[in-house]
């Protein structure tokens, strides 16, 4: 199969992401392709160094007659986000990952594919490694643990690069450039509880939440897709209401920036209540399903009998729980008022654990304004302490202000038209975490922006990649390599 996306246009670019796709690379696991990017450059024989927390900078000097322009960072990030299909038998920490060819898109075998932000590493790689490409002095940035807390970005000291202008290649629309986005929290709520023997005359039950199309937390959030943990809520809290359900144990969702789209709990009921119980759950389902039938037309809600669990959660605390998940706030907070269509603030409730006696709620808060994120983290951690629990922020990074006035995003803008018959590039802050804003601290008097082809489905196993779109993406990258102003 891989063999197949090796001979896709641009060869060098693809041939470099087969490699890439190649290492295991999950976040905060980053030791194999932090190798495997130091060898490439040593094999080069481009200067290439390994900072204190695991970046990879490689430098190549000038192309011959381009010593005279500006440096340029070009900038990616090494992991990606691990998602299966929970019926696709894969390891992430051990496999590479499978790709195909379906029409004018490269996907993965049930899990996610790693464009996101492979793509963006495969083209420097193949920067780097060409003979023939015109470039200025180019300082490659590969940076680890984007996905899971930026702490590559937020550890790269001042004084490593030293070039004008960074290009972050880390954007899914090909007709958009990036001068901006949002930063984000986590805020994640804890507790712990007493099990109660679950009583002898009670029956269990498993609820299953799945088939959700799940997405990027932040490019996806204002799509109305469900989140697993919401709806899986939405059922104990009908159950406990009418038939006093019981919770055993709950285990919903992955990453924090995912959209959740698998959510299951055990529970128990009386057993006089099960033929109402059956019935009750399965008009709500129904109806839920008619309330996301156009956005979640896969959405599956399976209620089935399985032995009485031994225990259950304390029941005031278990009400305090279902109640808190039921006020937080998930999916769009508030619309920015400047820019059209940006999300400005959001929230994404991404992992709901109850189990052994402790319950575990981890968010996403984003949001494009400082004050805003902080609004919303409050409201949240205000929820949640009102049911008990104990709520920690943690891994805040800032947004990435955006600059009009940019010299690249003059060029680059007008370079665009120029390619694409007259049409504009739409040029947008996107609600999304990109590394600028944090690079940006250390790096105040640096040029970004931030490009890349079409990516679908980013941090879902649905991931794909647009071929006709990276070879547009190609030709702008090499124009714009060209045309960098001089120093």
């Amino acid at each position: 199969m891989n063999s197949e996306i090796r001979q896709l246009e641009p060869q060098g670019l693809w041939n470099k992401f087969a490699d890439l796709n190649a290492v295991p690379r999950p976040s905060k696991k980053e030791e194999r392709v932090i190798t495997f990017m130091k060898d490439f450059g040593n094999a080069l024989g481009l200067e290439t160094i390994e900072d204190e927390v695991g970046n990879v900078i490689i430098k190549k000097p000038a192309s011959s007659g381009m010593e005279d322009r500006k440096t340029i960072v070009m900038q990616s990030h090494l992991d990606m986000v691990h998602q299966k299909n929970g019926d696709t038998n894969f390891d992430f920490d051990t496999q590479g990952i499978e790709m195909f060819i379906d029409n004018d898109w490269v996907k993965a075998k049930g899990t996610t594919l790693g464009a996101d932000n492979g793509l963006g590493v495969a083209t420097i790689m193949a920067i780097l490694e060409s003979e023939n490409i015109v470039h200025p002095a180019i300082e490659a940035l590969f940076t680890i643990d984007e996905e899971t807390g930026m702490t590559g970005a937020m550890g790269l000291k001042g004084g490593l690069l030293d070039g004008d202008i960074l290009l972050n290649l880390d954007t899914e629309e090909d007709d958009e450039i990036g001068v901006g986005c949002a930063g984000g929290i986590d805020v994640t709520a804890t507790r712990t509880y007493k099990e109660e023997e679950t009583p002898e005359f009670k029956i269990g039950y498993t609820i299953t939440v799945k088939g959700l199309q799940g997405g990027h937390s932040g490019m996806d959030i204002h799509k109305g897709f469900g989140n697993s943990n919401k709806i899986l809520n939405r059922l104990l809290f009908d159950g406990f209401e009418n038939f006093g359900l019981r919770i055993s144990e709950i285990d919903g969702g992955s990453l924090r920036n995912a959209i959740p789209r698998e959510s299951f709990a055990n529970v128990a009921i009386d057993a006089v209540h099960e033929k109402a119980f059956e019935f009750e759950m399965q008009e709500l389902s129904n109806a839920i399903k008619t309330e996301l039938k156009t956005m979640e037309p896969n959405l599956g809600i399976n209620i089935s009998k399985i032995e009485t669990p031994e225990n259950i959660m304390d029941l005031g605390i278990q009400e305090g729980l279902t109640r808190a998940i039921y006020a937080a706030c998930n999916g769009v907070y508030r619309m920015s008022a400047d820019i059209p269509e940006l999300v400005e603030t959001s929230n994404n409730i991404a992992r709901v654990i109850v189990k052994d006696g402790a319950i575990k709620v981890g968010c996403l808060t984003r949001s494009s304004v400082e004050s805003s994120k902080m609004d919303l983290a409050n409201m949240l951690r205000a929820t949640f302490e009102l049911t008990g629990c104990e709520v920690e922020f943690s891994g805040s990074y800032p947004g990435w202000t955006p600059n009009m006035d940019s010299d690249i995003l003059k060029v680059m803008s007008k370079l665009y038209k120029d390619l694409n018959g007259g049409v504009e590039a739409h040029v947008a802050a996107c609600h999304a975490g990109l590394e600028c804003g944090i690079l940006g601290t250390n790096y105040p008097e640096m040029d970004m922006i931030s490009f890349g082809p079409n990516i679908k489905g980013a941090h879902s196993p649905d991931e794909r990649a647009q071929i006709s779109s990276v070879q547009k993406y190609w030709k702008f990258v090499l124009e714009i390599l060209k045309q960098i102003p001089n120093k």
